[in-house]
Formats: structure tokens, C-alpha cells, sequence
């Protein structure tokens, strides 16, 4: 396993960061500690909860909570796209993650080994702040290369473009 790492971009004001999930690596406190020392304003977890209890990860949203940083679970199964409910809540969690970067917040977004569906997630916000998807992948990729791994992440990723 990779050691943990929070890869940062900036998107509008603020910095987006993608990282794998918390205890991914074996030492949970550890890493938790790294997200916290990183301040973010909100973390978005795109794992679902049975990979977060298979990586000791089950309290991270409590965690987060405790330490009065915002958490929103958008559980995605691994190499996927959202489905119609996360598509749906994501209006919302959009919303608050504009208004973060807006005020240049910091916004953290994870999912398992922090590539496809952080990635996902990640370029749809570069997207949502006008940069083209073509070239948001491009900047996405020269600080994480493995980010967004599927057709359909790359899709789903790429779409506020499309209902312009």
C-alpha cells in the first residue's frame, strides 16, 4: 500500500484535494490526523460503507464531525459512476462545495485508493467552475495521473458542460 497522500488542485478560490480512504495504508490514526492537519471545510467520501469498515474507516464521519469539519457520504461502487440517488444528492453537496471554494475553503474528496471516483468527483467541480473538461483532466491528471478511471466517471464528470 501507498502511504497516504492528499493531492491538491486548485479550483475558482479555493483547493480541491483527492487522497484514498483513511486506514487504506493500515494505521487510520495516522492518516486521520493528515486530513485534519490538511483543514478541510467538508470531505466528500465516495466509498461505500462496507470498503470504510473493511478499512477500518467505519467512524470517519464521526470523526470528521467531532472535529467540526463537514462530511457528506456519497457511497459509489468502485470503477462507477453515481447513480440516479448520489446523482441527485450531488446538487446539494455541489452547492456547498462551490460556496467553499467561492471563499477560497479547502474541499477534500476520497474514495478508496483515491483515483477513480475522487477523481470523478474532483473533475466535475473543475468543470462546474468553467474550465473545459479536456483540459480540467489534463490539470487533474499532472497531479494525480490515475484520476478518473472508467468511461462513465469521465461522462458523468464531464456533463454540467453539456446542459450549458
Amino acid at each position: 500500500m501507498g502511504q497516504f497522500a492528499i493531492h491538491s488542485v486548485q479550483v475558482g478560490n479555493g483547493t480541491v484535494g483527492l487522497s484514498p480512504l483513511p486506514g487504506r495504508g493500515g494505521d487510520y490514526a495516522k492518516d486521520l490526523d493528515a486530513v485534519r492537519n490538511w483543514q478541510p471545510d467538508l470531505v466528500i467520501s465516495m466509498t461505500t460503507e462496507v470498503e470504510m469498515l473493511q478499512e477500518g474507516a467505519g467512524k470517519f464521519g464521526a470523526d470528521l464531525c467531532r472535529e467540526a469539519i463537514g462530511w457528506e457520504h456519497l457511497p459509489v461502487e468502485d470503477f462507477g459512476a453515481p447513480p440516479v440517488a448520489i446523482d441527485n444528492a450531488w446538487v446539494e453537496v455541489s452547492a456547498s462545495a462551490a460556496n467553499i471554494l467561492t471563499r477560497a475553503g479547502k474541499v477534500l474528496v476520497h474514495c478508496r485508493g483515491g483515483c477513480g471516483r475522487s477523481g470523478m468527483i474532483v473533475l466535475r467541480l473543475m468543470v462546474e467552475h468553467g474550465e473545459h473538461p479536456d483540459a480540467a483532466l489534463e490539470r487533474l491528471r499532472s497531479v494525480r495521473p490515475c484520476a478518473v478511471e472508467t468511461d462513465g466517471q469521465l461522462e458523468w464528470a464531464a456533463r454540467p458542460l453539456q446542459n450549458r
